[in-house]
């Protein structure tokens, strides 16, 4: 597996990443919409999120056999410096081959350590100590010491992988303290640093592995590369010397079928032992089955994307107000996703912790009218371009939102495309779009992370050009906030400031399975649900 070809192959991977999450959402049993609020009424209890289905006891871990995953996304490249570390784009297979510092315990919701011994902080939040592991090695039998984590972390910077623009800003100094020890010292506090050890900057590859021209996947997780087959299958092989013991399976053979349901029919017909899927209907249909799995909830995993640079429709606030105002996100899931889903235009939905006091703007087909004259009025000839897929799915989406705009005065133009790697050039890498559907998918463990990648004005994962100083300082709240309460109150100022700008619209918040068969036990999802097989077992 090659290195990149730089920046902009890693936008795009990026890019792809956010076209490729657009349409998962959890489903719901229709409901009527509070037209004042933004809001779709839904059966809030009809989904819990987390461990679903039954299932027999487990007993005792057996040793032996391949498990098939049915991943969501194809991984090309195994590099953390490249590929984006999600459950979505393949994590789960860096996270087989490297393991990370820390990792993400999915019932407290807490950071914990895993190649780490211990994760320490200053009072002031902006000197983490990290503690490794006594005694661990990465799969060449070179130590995962402290120099091999500064050295890592040095390569993925200098890089640039995608969590760069983040992390990079952030850090002020990195330092070897002794041979298991790391001093990380950042510019301003930033209560949720652990959260960022737990994905691919927490992937920590031997020197070994970008020692030479071509980069080599070796890492000190349970697995080891074994064979790639683009667009057929990967397989990692265990890893027997694996710090924590050797893994229960002998290997993971990972495929992607190209739907959902496809991806459930394998599960169904026994081709595969895991599937990872999204789709609304699909996802609906595993609950509704008992099938066993992991239910998991993001928000802003549904949004339209607003162009805001000069040159564009959406530079204008009155047009971005009036795009928002007209787009109904009931409606819309009713025509796509026939009726299933969690549509609203909050940020966080009720299902989620983060889920505001700050109302979401109203669907109000009056004033959007009003700001679409008035912009006019001003010069604006009133046509914009949609742009999307040309799957049925984004096709039927394409109606939709050029139906909801019409009727407020805008001239719609679709512009459906026949590729996501053609999406995404023109989202993320070429900026050359007016409105496109897309999502941010944030994460429960740390909203931050994706919010940050999407509204900063320095980002480049930034696809809208949105740049606000008021945001850029709510952002670095958001960091430094200690607490779910002061989590909370910032993210309601981000909330109104969101209703204020237009930076983008919500449609709703999504939800995602791992599910499995009767005869899978111990996969756990760590950061980002990303899935780890670890101390998986297959019973034959």
């Amino acid at each position: 597996m090659k290195l990149h070809q730089g920046v902009l192959a890693r936008l795009a991977v990026t890019a792809v990443t956010g076209a490729l999450l657009f349409s998962g959402c959890a489903s719901d049993d229709g409901g009527s919409k509070d037209s004042n609020s933004g809001s779709t009424e839904v059966d809030r209890g009809r989904y819990q999120f987390g461990v679903i289905g039954d299932q027999p006891d487990a007993g005792e871990p057996v040793k032996g056999g391949t498990l098939d995953f049915a991943d969501y996304g194809e991984i090309r490249s195994l590099s953390p410096a490249v590929s984006y570390a999600t459950g979505a784009s393949g994590g789960g297979a860096m996270l087989a081959v490297y393991d990370t510092l820390m990792t993400l315990d999915t019932e407290t919701q807490q950071f914990e350590p895993k190649l780490a011994e211990s994760l320490e902080s200053s009072d002031d939040l902006k000197t983490w100590t990290l503690t490794l592991r006594e005694g661990v090695s990465f799969s060449d039998g070179t130590p995962l010491d402290a120099e091999a984590v500064v050295g890592s972390i040095n390569w993925y910077m200098q890089n640039q992988g995608v969590d760069t623009a983040i992390l990079g800003p952030n850090l002020k100094n990195m330092e070897v303290a002794d041979e298991r020890t790391v001093v990380f010292t950042m510019n301003e506090a930033w209560a949720k640093f652990p959260a960022m050890l737990s994905q691919a900057v927490g992937m920590i590859v031997a020197p070994a592995a970008y020692a030479g021209e071509e980069f080599t996947p070796i890492g000190a997780g349970a697995f080891v590369f074994d064979s790639y087959k683009p667009a057929e299958e990967l397989i990692l092989k265990a890893n027997k010397d694996y710090w924590d013991g050797a893994p229960n399976l002998d290997a993971i053979r990972f495929f992607w079928p190209l739907a959902d349901e496809s991806k459930l029919d394998a599960l169904e017909d026994g081709s595969a032992d895991v599937a990872f899927m999204r789709d609304p209907k699909v996802v609906d249909e595993v609950v509704e089955a008992g099938i066993a799995g992991n239910l998991t909830l993001t928000s802003f995993g549904n949004t339209i994307s607003i162009n805001n640079r000069e040159g564009y429709p959406g530079a204008d606030p009155r047009v971005r107000r009036a795009i928002a105002l007209a787009y109904d996100p009931e409606l819309d899931y009713q025509r796509s996703y026939d009726g299933k889903g969690l549509p609203g235009k909050e940020m966080f939905p009720p299902e989620s912790k983060w889920d505001t006091s700050e109302a979401a703007l109203p669907v109000d087909l009056e004033e959007a009218k009003r700001l679409v004259e008035e912009a006019k009025a001003d010069g604006f000839d009133g046509e914009i371009t949609y742009l999307d897929g040309s799957d049925p799915t984004s096709r039927t989406q394409a109606v939709a939102m050029k139906a909801m705009l019409e009727r407020v005065g805008f001239k719609v133009k679709t512009d459906l495309v026949a590729s996501i790697a053609d999406q995404t050039s023109r989202v993320y890498v070429d900026h050359d779009f007016d409105l496109a559907r897309g999502a941010l998918s944030a994460a429960e463990s740390d909203p931050y992370h994706r919010m940050n990648s999407e509204f900063n004005s320095a980002s480049f994962g930034n696809a809208t050009g949105y740049a606000s100083e008021e945001m850029d300082g709510l952002l670095a709240d958001l960091r430094a906030a200690d607490s779910d309460e002061e989590m909370k109150e910032v993210l309601d100022k981000m909330q109104a400031l969101h209703n204020e700008d237009i930076p983008n619209v919500v449609s709703g918040a999504n939800a995602a399975v791992h599910a499995w068969n009767e005869n899978v036990y111990g996969v756990e999802l760590g950061a980002e649900y990303m899935p780890d097989f670890s101390d998986a077992w297959l019973v034959q």
